[in-house]
Protein backbone atom coordinates (compact mmCIF):
# COMPACT_ATOMS: atom_id res chain seq x y z
CA UNK A 1 0.00 0.00 0.00
CA UNK A 2 1.60 3.24 -0.91
CA UNK A 3 0.87 6.37 1.85
CA UNK A 4 0.42 9.77 1.10
CA UNK A 5 0.61 12.30 3.80
CA UNK A 6 -1.06 16.03 3.59
CA UNK A 7 -0.47 18.63 6.22
CA UNK A 8 -3.65 20.56 5.78
CA UNK A 9 -6.98 19.07 5.11
CA UNK A 10 -6.88 21.83 1.83
CA UNK A 11 -3.91 20.10 0.58
CA UNK A 12 -5.59 16.61 0.98
CA UNK A 13 -8.76 17.63 -0.34
CA UNK A 14 -7.37 19.33 -3.31
CA UNK A 15 -4.60 16.39 -3.97
CA UNK A 16 -7.56 14.14 -4.40
CA UNK A 17 -9.82 15.53 -6.56
CA UNK A 18 -6.66 16.59 -8.83
CA UNK A 19 -5.93 13.03 -9.47
CA UNK A 20 -9.57 12.33 -9.53
CA UNK A 21 -9.96 14.48 -12.47
CA UNK A 22 -6.84 13.51 -14.31
CA UNK A 23 -8.62 9.88 -13.83
CA UNK A 24 -11.19 10.69 -16.11
CA UNK A 25 -9.66 12.51 -18.25
CA UNK A 26 -7.50 9.71 -18.87
CA UNK A 27 -10.31 7.43 -19.42
CA UNK A 28 -13.63 9.08 -19.86
CA UNK A 29 -15.34 5.55 -19.08
CA UNK A 30 -14.44 5.31 -15.67
CA UNK A 31 -16.15 2.90 -13.51
CA UNK A 32 -16.40 3.47 -10.11
CA UNK A 33 -17.39 2.33 -6.02
CA UNK A 34 -18.30 5.22 -3.90
CA UNK A 35 -19.18 5.81 -0.54
CA UNK A 36 -20.87 8.47 1.48
CA UNK A 37 -20.30 9.94 4.74
CA UNK A 38 -18.13 12.71 6.28
CA UNK A 39 -15.11 11.95 5.09
CA UNK A 40 -15.29 12.71 1.58
CA UNK A 41 -17.75 15.17 0.99
CA UNK A 42 -14.84 17.69 1.07
CA UNK A 43 -13.67 16.01 -2.59
CA UNK A 44 -17.24 15.43 -3.53
CA UNK A 45 -17.96 19.34 -2.99
CA UNK A 46 -14.78 20.18 -4.94
CA UNK A 47 -15.75 17.42 -8.09
CA UNK A 48 -19.03 18.93 -8.25
CA UNK A 49 -17.19 22.52 -8.48
CA UNK A 50 -15.01 20.94 -11.41
CA UNK A 51 -17.79 19.36 -13.20
CA UNK A 52 -19.81 22.47 -12.95
CA UNK A 53 -16.92 24.73 -14.26
CA UNK A 54 -16.57 22.26 -16.88
CA UNK A 55 -13.11 21.04 -15.83
CA UNK A 56 -14.57 17.41 -15.81
CA UNK A 57 -17.11 14.90 -17.03
CA UNK A 58 -18.57 12.13 -16.12
CA UNK A 59 -21.01 11.77 -19.21
CA UNK A 60 -19.36 8.58 -19.85
CA UNK A 61 -18.58 7.16 -16.56
CA UNK A 62 -20.43 4.57 -14.31
CA UNK A 63 -20.69 4.77 -10.72
CA UNK A 64 -21.89 2.49 -8.07
CA UNK A 65 -22.79 3.12 -4.71
CA UNK A 66 -20.70 1.13 -2.09
CA UNK A 67 -23.14 0.21 0.70
CA UNK A 68 -26.87 0.68 1.98
CA UNK A 69 -28.47 0.55 5.18
CA UNK A 70 -31.04 -1.71 5.71
CA UNK A 71 -34.13 -1.57 7.79
CA UNK A 72 -34.85 2.05 7.07
CA UNK A 73 -37.78 3.87 5.31
CA UNK A 74 -36.84 3.97 1.68
CA UNK A 75 -37.19 8.15 2.14
CA UNK A 76 -34.63 8.45 4.83
CA UNK A 77 -32.38 11.06 4.20
CA UNK A 78 -29.42 9.00 6.36
CA UNK A 79 -29.51 6.58 3.55
CA UNK A 80 -26.32 5.80 1.80
CA UNK A 81 -28.09 6.54 -1.63
CA UNK A 82 -29.69 9.48 -0.63
CA UNK A 83 -26.48 11.23 1.11
CA UNK A 84 -24.26 10.06 -2.26
CA UNK A 85 -26.60 12.17 -4.34
CA UNK A 86 -26.67 15.14 -2.22
CA UNK A 87 -22.95 15.11 -1.80
CA UNK A 88 -22.01 14.45 -5.65
CA UNK A 89 -24.41 12.99 -7.93
CA UNK A 90 -27.11 15.59 -8.42
CA UNK A 91 -24.29 17.97 -9.06
CA UNK A 92 -22.65 16.14 -12.02
CA UNK A 93 -23.26 15.34 -15.83
CA UNK A 94 -23.68 11.73 -15.13
CA UNK A 95 -26.59 10.08 -16.94
CA UNK A 96 -29.83 8.44 -14.57
CA UNK A 97 -28.81 5.51 -15.82
CA UNK A 98 -25.14 5.05 -14.74
CA UNK A 99 -25.41 5.43 -11.13
CA UNK A 100 -26.52 2.05 -9.62
CA UNK A 101 -27.60 2.29 -5.95
CA UNK A 102 -28.05 -1.10 -3.76
CA UNK A 103 -31.83 -1.63 -2.53
CA UNK A 104 -32.05 -3.27 0.77
CA UNK A 105 -35.79 -3.53 0.48
CA UNK A 106 -36.29 -5.67 -2.26
CA UNK A 107 -38.22 -8.84 -2.04
CA UNK A 108 -34.97 -10.92 -3.00
CA UNK A 109 -31.50 -9.19 -1.57
CA UNK A 110 -29.29 -12.21 -2.81
CA UNK A 111 -31.05 -12.07 -6.51
CA UNK A 112 -30.44 -8.22 -6.27
CA UNK A 113 -27.25 -8.48 -5.08
CA UNK A 114 -26.32 -11.20 -7.59
CA UNK A 115 -27.67 -8.93 -10.53
CA UNK A 116 -25.74 -6.01 -8.74
CA UNK A 117 -22.34 -7.80 -9.37
CA UNK A 118 -23.34 -8.53 -12.65
CA UNK A 119 -23.56 -4.98 -13.66
CA UNK A 120 -19.88 -4.01 -11.99
CA UNK A 121 -19.09 -7.07 -14.49
CA UNK A 122 -15.24 -6.99 -15.46
CA UNK A 123 -14.95 -5.36 -11.80
CA UNK A 124 -13.96 -1.28 -11.16
CA UNK A 125 -11.65 0.97 -12.78
CA UNK A 126 -11.54 3.02 -9.46
CA UNK A 127 -12.16 2.27 -5.77
CA UNK A 128 -12.52 5.29 -3.44
CA UNK A 129 -12.94 4.46 0.39
CA UNK A 130 -13.38 5.16 3.79
CA UNK A 131 -12.08 3.37 6.81
CA UNK A 132 -14.10 2.45 9.83
CA UNK A 133 -12.43 2.62 12.97
CA UNK A 134 -12.22 -1.37 13.27
CA UNK A 135 -11.07 -1.33 9.61
CA UNK A 136 -13.89 -2.02 7.76
CA UNK A 137 -14.32 -1.03 4.24
CA UNK A 138 -17.77 -0.34 3.16
CA UNK A 139 -19.96 -2.53 5.63
CA UNK A 140 -17.58 -5.84 5.08
CA UNK A 141 -16.97 -6.29 8.50
CA UNK A 142 -13.85 -7.56 10.66
CA UNK A 143 -14.12 -11.26 9.70
CA UNK A 144 -15.50 -10.89 6.29
CA UNK A 145 -14.10 -13.34 3.37
CA UNK A 146 -11.81 -12.49 1.57
CA UNK A 147 -13.81 -13.38 -1.61
CA UNK A 148 -17.20 -12.07 -0.33
CA UNK A 149 -19.58 -10.98 -3.08
CA UNK A 150 -22.13 -8.31 -2.74
CA UNK A 151 -24.28 -9.62 0.24
CA UNK A 152 -26.42 -8.72 3.11
CA UNK A 153 -24.33 -7.80 6.46
CA UNK A 154 -25.02 -7.52 10.24
CA UNK A 155 -23.31 -4.35 10.81
CA UNK A 156 -20.85 -4.41 14.17
CA UNK A 157 -21.96 -2.46 17.61
CA UNK A 158 -19.37 0.15 16.75
CA UNK A 159 -20.62 1.14 13.14
CA UNK A 160 -24.19 1.40 14.35
CA UNK A 161 -22.97 3.80 16.93
CA UNK A 162 -21.01 5.52 14.14
CA UNK A 163 -23.75 5.91 12.02
CA UNK A 164 -25.62 8.35 14.25
CA UNK A 165 -24.23 11.00 12.53
CA UNK A 166 -25.67 10.52 9.54
CA UNK A 167 -29.53 10.40 11.48
CA UNK A 168 -32.23 12.40 13.09
CA UNK A 169 -33.58 9.45 14.84
CA UNK A 170 -32.36 7.19 17.43
CA UNK A 171 -33.33 4.14 14.99
CA UNK A 172 -30.26 2.87 13.94
CA UNK A 173 -29.24 0.58 11.23
CA UNK A 174 -28.17 -3.00 12.61
CA UNK A 175 -27.50 -4.12 9.04
CA UNK A 176 -27.02 -3.24 5.58
CA UNK A 177 -25.96 -4.40 1.94
CA UNK A 178 -22.55 -4.39 0.93
CA UNK A 179 -20.43 -4.61 -2.60
CA UNK A 180 -17.89 -7.42 -1.17
CA UNK A 181 -14.25 -7.40 -0.62
CA UNK A 182 -13.84 -9.50 -3.70
CA UNK A 183 -14.82 -6.97 -6.32
CA UNK A 184 -13.27 -4.19 -4.15
CA UNK A 185 -10.16 -6.18 -3.77
CA UNK A 186 -10.36 -6.56 -7.60
CA UNK A 187 -10.58 -2.87 -8.40
CA UNK A 188 -7.49 -1.59 -10.44
CA UNK A 189 -6.87 1.14 -8.42
CA UNK A 190 -7.79 1.69 -4.89
CA UNK A 191 -8.46 4.78 -2.91
CA UNK A 192 -8.54 5.19 0.58
CA UNK A 193 -9.02 8.36 2.62
CA UNK A 194 -8.67 9.20 6.39
CA UNK A 195 -8.74 12.18 7.98
CA UNK A 196 -8.41 13.34 11.43
CA UNK A 197 -7.24 11.48 14.84
CA UNK A 198 -10.21 9.72 15.46
CA UNK A 199 -8.68 7.29 12.09
CA UNK A 200 -4.94 7.57 13.48
CA UNK A 201 -5.31 4.28 15.65
CA UNK A 202 -6.79 2.10 12.62
CA UNK A 203 -4.35 3.65 10.35
CA UNK A 204 -1.15 2.42 12.65
CA UNK A 205 -2.93 -0.60 12.54
CA UNK A 206 -3.36 -1.05 8.68
CA UNK A 207 -0.34 -0.15 8.32
CA UNK A 208 1.78 -2.00 10.18
CA UNK A 209 -0.64 -4.61 11.95
CA UNK A 210 -1.50 -8.59 11.07
CA UNK A 211 -2.73 -8.39 7.56
CA UNK A 212 -6.04 -10.39 7.33
CA UNK A 213 -9.61 -10.32 8.04
CA UNK A 214 -9.96 -9.00 11.17
CA UNK A 215 -8.68 -5.74 9.63
CA UNK A 216 -10.48 -5.52 6.26
CA UNK A 217 -8.54 -2.61 5.36
CA UNK A 218 -5.05 -4.28 6.09
CA UNK A 219 -6.21 -6.54 3.02
CA UNK A 220 -4.99 -3.63 0.86
CA UNK A 221 -1.13 -3.78 1.54
CA UNK A 222 -1.20 -7.06 -0.82
CA UNK A 223 -2.90 -4.72 -3.64
CA UNK A 224 -0.41 -3.90 -6.35
CA UNK A 225 -2.39 -0.64 -6.53
CA UNK A 226 -3.98 0.61 -3.42
CA UNK A 227 -3.39 4.40 -2.33
CA UNK A 228 -3.79 5.44 1.20
CA UNK A 229 -4.54 9.08 1.44
CA UNK A 230 -4.07 10.88 5.25
CA UNK A 231 -3.78 14.40 6.93
CA UNK A 232 -1.09 14.69 9.92
CA UNK A 233 -3.92 14.04 12.20
CA UNK A 234 -4.80 10.69 10.36
CA UNK A 235 -1.02 9.93 10.80
CA UNK A 236 -0.17 11.15 13.50
CA UNK A 237 0.95 7.30 15.47
CA UNK A 238 2.36 5.77 12.36
CA UNK A 239 4.41 8.73 10.27
CA UNK A 240 4.46 6.92 6.66
CA UNK A 241 6.69 8.06 4.44
CA UNK A 242 6.02 10.63 1.78
CA UNK A 243 4.98 10.35 -1.79
CA UNK A 244 5.29 12.82 -4.85
CA UNK A 245 1.78 13.31 -5.55
CA UNK A 246 2.75 13.99 -9.03
CA UNK A 247 4.99 11.72 -9.47
CA UNK A 248 4.36 8.01 -9.10
CA UNK A 249 0.38 8.23 -8.61
CA UNK A 250 0.13 9.58 -12.28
Amino acid sequence: MNVLRFDSETKWTEAIASLWRDRLRVNPDLKMCLPSGTTPVDVYTEMSRSARAGLVSFTRSTIFALDEFGGLAADDPGRTSHTLRRQLIDALDLPPTSFHALDPDTADITAHCADYDAAIGTGFDLALLGIGLNGHLGMNEPGSPVDSATRRVELHDSTVQSSARYFAHQHLPRWGVTVGLRALLAAQEVWVLAKGTAKAHIVRETLSGEIGPQNPASLLRRHPNAWLFLDDEAAALSPPRVVDVHGPLR
